[in-house]
């Protein structure tokens, strides 16, 4: 790790961001997200279903990928920075070309949205389909 990086990850988050901003670091992009689940099975054929392509996967984990971007499912229990209470505090943010055909393809595949596809604040249409341990997916369409 360089000396800057130890110098950022022992300030507080604050000064952290502030120095972030100052030119410090530059993010480019969100590559995924962890999640823990219950049942990994009915997890990966949930994602599977709405269009992800499952890569490396073991007893304990799998990931499935759209694009480049990829989430990492782990079995309850297998994060080692302690627990993570199933389903809580993530929506995910999947950007579609068409949100109606998206809409009738996640009915066909069995699933249940929140609701029809509505006004997504900023412009276009969104809609909500929770996946097996309750994490939201938000698929939208944005000109």
């Amino acid at each position: 790790m360089s000396e800057e990086m130890k110098i950022f990850t022992a300030l507080p988050s604050s000064h952290f961001r502030a120095a972030v901003r100052q030119g410090g670091m530059k993010l480019n992009s969100v590559s995924g997200l962890t999640c823990e689940v219950a049942d990994l099975d009915r997890t990966v054929a949930f994602y599977e279903s709405i269009g992800f392509r499952v890569g490396k996967r073991d007893e304990a984990q799998a990931t499935c990928y759209v694009n480049w971007f990829w989430i990492t499912f782990l079995a309850t229990g297998a994060a080692a920075d302690g627990p993570v209470a199933v389903g809580q505090g993530r929506d995910v943010h999947l950007k579609v070309d068409d949100i109606d055909e998206a809409y009738r393809e996640v009915l066909a595949a069995g699933h249940k949205p929140e609701g029809e596809p509505g006004a997504r604040r900023g412009g276009g249409k969104e809609f909500v389909v929770a996946d097996p341990d309750g994490y939201r997916l938000v698929l939208f369409y944005k000109k």
